[in-house]
Formats: structure tokens, C-alpha cells, sequence
């Protein structure tokens, strides 16, 4: 995969200060773990089968440790270097890229599975500079049009985020679908000025044969419940259907391999031992 040309960030974003409270805001993390379980339920990836995914907008990784907790490899990219730096330290498993997603990605065709994106979609509708380039309908088109080519046929694109109107929904759908994209709006507790959620759900390919999902009605903890008790169980059995280990032998070395590549030191080195269980000792 191509790495994307690293560009300037805005003049205003997250300071280190701002990145690791917002991170270290139980509310915020539990808002961001709750939007990236329902984006991934509205993203429909076959059960039990890898998948490479894109978190646009990934920040300091929060919805990345969702995506490491259900079994997928992932790669993000933000505007924000603070916010990728509190990435860094806490050590998320992806790879992280410095990107304003408004001037377009730079992978390589057909490179992902799918891709989530939460609460990020609504700042490309604010125009950087009056140059006509800089516009939300410009900056859109060069994001859902690179975005299109980096997904793999068939596929699916998820995007919670925050409209102020209709017309900001309509343009939004309007360039996403001159894109080449399917698809359409899944509104989550439509009648609930609390727990109003809106998402963007987009088809890549499948010939025309995938329906856009239905959204949540009802009370939104009731929801919640639901996906809870939905997430432990298919967390905690394996294809065979017995209780999986989180952290089994594939798993270590796998982040250990990461943490060599990322340049850490003392890392223990592997043997026949790693990842065996060690008995009790009575």
C-alpha cells in the first residue's frame, strides 16, 4: 500500500493538552466505542473472516481499539497530529497516517474491506480559503472519489456524523453517488433529540442488489442492551463455537512484531514458549 503525501494541518486543532483529555474521557470513550460497534453492524462484514479496514478520521485511536478488539487489521488517518501523537503513545495496533482527507487519499486501488468513519464527515463541509478549490463540494468530490478507488468491489463504507440540514445531508449523498458509490442515509432513534444518530452507509459494487439498512427505533438503551449482549458472545467464541483466548500465541506475536517495527526496545524474543498458558502453581 502507497503512503499518502503527507500535507499541512490547519492552523487550529487539538493541542497535546486537549488530545489526552478528550482520550481520557470515559464519556467520550464510551460514545466513540458505542457509534464505531453500530458502524461496524451497518458495515455487514462476513462473521469469523479478516478484513482490512480504513478509520477515517481515527484520532487518537479510540475507535481503533474496537476495530483490534473484534479481530481486524486497520489503518487510520487524520488531519490532527495530536491526536495521532496520544495514538502513538498508546500504542494502537494500525498504522497511522497525517492527512487532510479533504484533498483526497492516496491508496492504492481496491486496498480495503470497508472503511468507518465517526463524527469527522461534517468538517469537509467548512471551506478552508475562498479559493474555489477549497470548497466543500471540491474538497467532497476529491474525498468520496479517492475513497471509491481505495475500496475493494464489493464493499461497504460507513460514516456517523453530524448535518445541520437537509441540504448539507442532500449535498453530501448527492457527490457521494456521483462518486460511484450506492447507498444512502440510516437515521438510528429518529424521534430522539438525545440519541438522534445519523449515518451515512455506502455500497461499492454488489450490483445494485444491497439495501441500505433500517435504523434503531425504540429507546436507545434499550439498543445499547441489545449490542452489548450481541458483541459478548460473538467476542468470546471462536468459528468453532468454543470460547477463543484474546490473547493467544498469533496475537503476541503479532504485537510484538509491532513493537519491533515501531522501533521499541527490550522486547522479549520468541521461542516455543511464547503464549503458553503456565500452570498454577499450588
Amino acid at each position: 500500500m502507497s503512503r499518502p503525501e503527507l500535507v499541512a494541518p490547519p492552523e487550529i486543532y487539538y493541542g497535546d493538552t486537549e488530545a489526552k483529555k478528550y482520550t481520557q474521557n470515559t464519556r467520550n470513550q464510551q460514545i466513540q466505542a458505542d457509534m464505531t460497534y453500530r458502524a461496524l453492524e451497518l458495515l455487514s462484514l462476513p462473521p469469523g473472516s479478516p478484513a482490512f479496514l480504513l478509520d477515517i478520521g481515527c484520532g487518537s485511536g479510540l475507535s481503533g481499539e474496537i476495530l483490534d478488539e473484534e479481530g481486524y487489521t486497520w489503518v487510520g488517518v487524520d488531519i490532527a497530529p495530536s491526536m495521532l501523537e496520544v495514538a502513538l503513545e498508546r500504542e494502537v495496533e494500525g498504522d497511522l497516517f497525517l492527512q487532510d482527507i479533504g484533498q483526497g487519499l492516496g491508496f492504492r486501488p481496491g486496498s480495503f474491506d470497508g472503511a468507518i468513519s465517526i463524527s469527522v464527515l461534517q468538517w469537509l463541509l467548512n471551506a478552508e480559503t475562498s479559493h474555489p478549490t477549497s470548497s466543500p463540494p471540491h474538497r467532497l468530490q476529491r474525498f468520496f472519489t479517492t475513497l471509491h478507488s481505495a475500496l475493494r468491489n464489493p464493499s461497504r463504507a460507513v460514516f456517523q456524523f453530524y448535518p445541520s440540514s437537509d441540504d448539507q445531508i442532500q449535498l453530501i449523498t448527492s457527490i457521494a453517488q456521483k462518486a460511484g458509490f450506492g447507498g444512502g442515509i440510516v437515521v438510528d432513534y429518529p424521534n430522539s433529540k438525545k440519541a438522534k444518530k445519523v449515518f451515512l452507509c455506502l455500497f461499492v459494487g454488489g450490483g445494485g442488489q444491497q439495501e441500505v439498512p433500517k435504523g434503531l427505533e425504540g429507546e436507545e438503551d434499550d439498543g445499547r442492551a441489545m449490542f452489548e449482549r450481541r458483541r459478548e458472545r460473538e467476542r468470546s467464541r471462536g468459528k468453532n463455537g468454543k470460547r477463543k483466548s484474546l490473547k493467544d500465541k498469533d496475537w503476541i506475536l503479532k504485537k510484538k512484531e509491532l513493537y519491533r517495527k515501531r522501533g521499541k526496545e527490550d522486547i522479549p524474543r520468541d521461542s516455543k514458549y511464547t503464549g503458553r498458558k503456565r500452570k498454577p502453581v499450588f
